[in-house]
Parts: C-alpha cells; structure tokens; sequence
C-alpha cells in the first residue's frame, strides 16, 4: 500500500475494497483508521450488551446497580481493548472520550430491551 492512501481506499487489482483481515483485530502493529476502530468498537459494544442482557434477564437481577455494572463492564471492555491489546493512540481518534462513547448508547438501549424483555418473558 502507498504512503498517504488509507486502507478504505486501498483497492485489489478486481476494483473491490481490501478485505478486513480478523487477525487485525489483537494486532498491536497493525494499522487503523478510525472508521475502522469505531466500528470494532461498536460491535464489541453490542455483543458485551447482548450477553449481559440475557444473562441479567435469566438470573433475575433487577436494580439500577446492574445497569452501572454493565456500563463498567462495557467501558472497562472496549477501553482495554484499545488501550492494552491494540495499544493505539488515543489522540488520533480523539480522545478517550470519542472512543469509549462509541456504540455506547445503541449498546445501552440493546441491553435493556434484552435485560427486560427476557426477564419479563422469563419471569412472569
């Protein structure tokens, strides 16, 4: 790849966009850009709120203290993620904040529906 182009713009000799390559995802060299890592970030959001919601709904818990423990978990999650494993800096993709909010609220709101919803179906 050429110096300056992006890897969304890096294109195989057919025309198509170069495949995302899983072994990327705990590679600490490999590069990102930052529609790139919101995205991963994103989908490692929704998957923690899908187990947490269904494993909250089929317990039972019930308290607003379980919805600061899967804000925890998620945060402490994604944070990990790009901090410890990818080891990216933070100030490229604007901040801590820019990218511990990303797919936060879709994240938040998929938990809950999934939280009740089972809980509801589940234990009544």
């Amino acid at each position: 790849m050429k110096e300056g182009k992006s890897v969304k713009h890096h294109l195989h000799q057919n025309g198509h966009v170069a495949p995302f390559k899983l072994a990327k995802l705990l590679d600490p060299e490999a590069a990102w850009d930052k529609d790139q890592l919101g995205d991963v970030l994103h989908w490692i959001r929704q998957f923690v709120a899908v187990v947490c919601g269904l494993l909250w709904g089929a317990i039972p818990l019930v308290g607003a203290i379980w919805i600061v423990v899967f804000l925890a978990i998620s945060t402490g999650i994604v944070y990990g993620y790009y901090a410890v494993i990818l080891k990216v800096d933070e100030e490229d993709f604007g901040g801590h904040g820019a990218l511990l909010q990303e797919g936060l609220f879709a994240s938040f709101s998929l938990f809950l529906l999934l939280w009740i919803l089972l809980y509801s179906l589940a234990h009544f």
